[in-house]
């Protein structure tokens, strides 16, 4: 990790099978395959989170924007669809915003390009840099 950087840590504990309850902070979730990949189906995939995080980051940096700038988005929407790829290709991704109507096309025009500023969208953009590390810690 860079020197001054804040650590963050996601937990995967497995329950049984491929089920896996995750924890980040003091929020937990359930990652699991679908029956057809042998998992139990219990939650979402892990690929599947990265269109969760993309659509979520996305929606909040828009609606933190429209905020300062005083726009009232009502029931904005954002989805991510994504298409998985072989192994050894990357997976494609396509962020769709359902805006209210009333808008300037300067103000969607800004809102677009915000939109492809939240740190996930920069984060995938950028292919981040992933360290696998041994540490052995004694589990209670």
């Amino acid at each position: 990790m860079a020197e001054g950087s804040e650590v963050r840590r996601a937990v995967a504990k497995r329950r049984e099978g491929y089920t896996h309850d995750v924890t980040v902070r003091h929020h937990t979730v359930v990652a699991d395959e679908p029956e057809e990949s042998g998992g139990n189906d219990a939650g979402i995939k892990p690929t599947e989170y990265l269109a969760v995080a993309l659509a979520s980051c996305t929606a909040i940096t828009v609606e933190m924007y429209a905020d300062r700038k005083g726009w009232d988005l009502g029931d904005l929407e954002v989805v991510a669809e994504f298409t998985p790829k072989p192994r050894g290709e990357c997976d494609q991704f396509e962020v769709i915003l359902k805006l209210p109507g009333g808008l300037t096309e300067d103000q969607t025009q800004r809102i677009h390009r915000i939109a492809g500023k939240c740190p996930v969208h920069r984060t995938l953009a950028a292919e981040a840099k992933v360290e696998i590390t041994d540490r052995i810690e004694v589990v209670s």
